[in-house]
């Protein structure tokens, strides 16, 4: 089938939309991280905005790719989530939610859609992107869980706390409200994530 009028076209224009949504949400909430004075976590969720922009960028180049022609107009035509408000710890769960619904619902009836049009690589494209949201999901609920029962910096057994400017480690069960060695406020002791 030809993807310019396949169903699995407009699939690729609400993704595009969707993931661009995230980039700006993951922004905010970066934005929000660095006013509060942790940096590192700020440093994390810019690693989601570069992937969903890039995530963006990918189903942008595959639309491109269904004519040589400009479109004068791509309708998008979706609903998108708009939980989040200002409380902070709660947008984690919110993104976390969104992730879960692209990783385990959107995404692969998108891949399977582009599979009964025989676009299969549209279809190994939106099924390696689930993945990766199925990754974010497990992320921020990891930063959400540790914000709420304040253990970002605080743990029951010991661990190795590293600051991120100068590189000073020790481990302890609670990380230093100031770095030792450079005076690096606790915003700067890099994260303990699960892979």
């Amino acid at each position: 089938m030809e993807l310019r009028n396949s169903l699995t076209f407009q699939n690729l224009i609400n993704a595009f939309a969707g993931e661009t949504q995230a980039h700006v949400r993951y922004q905010l909430l970066a934005a929000t991280a660095k006013d509060k004075g942790l940096f590192e976590l700020e440093k994390t969720v810019q690693v989601l905005v570069r992937n969903e922009y890039t995530h963006a960028r990918m189903f942008y180049t595959a639309i491109q790719s269904a004519d040589t022609n400009t479109f004068a107009n791509l309708n998008v035509c979706s609903g998108y989530p708009f939980k989040e408000k200002w409380d902070f710890v709660k947008n984690f769960e919110f993104a976390a939610q969104n992730e879960n619904d692209e990783a385990n619902f959107i995404y692969p009836s998108f891949a399977q859609t582009a599979k009964d049009e025989g676009l299969t690589n549209i279809a190994d494209l939106f099924e390696r992107i689930a993945q990766v949201e199925n990754c974010h999901m497990n992320q921020l609920n990891e930063l959400r869980n540790q914000l709420q029962d304040s253990t970002m910096y605080n743990r029951a057994t010991p661990v190795k706390w590293k600051c991120s400017e100068c590189g000073y480690e020790e481990t302890l069960n609670q990380a230093w409200d100031i770095c030792p060695l450079c005076k690096s406020p606790q915003g700067y002791v890099m994260l303990e994530l699960p892979e």
